[in-house]
């Protein structure tokens, strides 16, 4: 978790800085943080008083999220997800928590509350992934 936390910290975005690291068979395999797809822009060079622009559900309209940058980053490499792990320092919003099944990864460690930075009442990610069999564990001290 550690490394997520300190991958966060390369986020150029100035709303929320997330980590997300994947591991299987005690091994690093992939590594993400959120933020726009590569080569378009910084959101703290291009947007630094307010971000860039937001969709219509208030979330930003540029960016991937850390866990599917992680995602995205070993699918293209070749590596297999099925029965690894994700330590990510934002528990995955609904859409993550979908391709987080997807891919089948069989347990998800997370820091924070998406739902309570968001401030939404549930957090939607989390309940589907249990609802379907994926362990998620709170790691932090929320």
């Amino acid at each position: 978790m550690n490394l997520a936390k300190n991958l966060a910290q390369r986020s150029h975005c100035v709303k929320a800085q997330v980590g997300a690291v994947l591991t299987k068979d005690t091994r690093i395999i992939s590594i993400g943080y959120n933020g726009p797809p590569s080569g378009t822009h910084n959101c703290d060079e291009d947007f630094p008083e307010e971000g860039c622009p937001r969709d219509s559900k208030g979330s930003c309209s540029l960016a991937l999220h850390a866990e599917q940058n992680a995602i995205l980053y070993a699918s293209k490499n070749g590596a297999n997800l099925e029965g690894s792990t994700l330590y990510v320092t934002l528990s995955p919003c609904i859409a993550c928590a979908r391709v987080i099944f997807s891919m089948k990864i069989k347990k998800v460690f997370f820091m924070e509350s998406y739902a309570r930075y968001k401030g939404i009442p549930v957090d939607e990610g989390v309940e589907f992934l249990r609802k379907f069999g994926i362990e998620v564990i709170d790691f932090g001290c929320n």
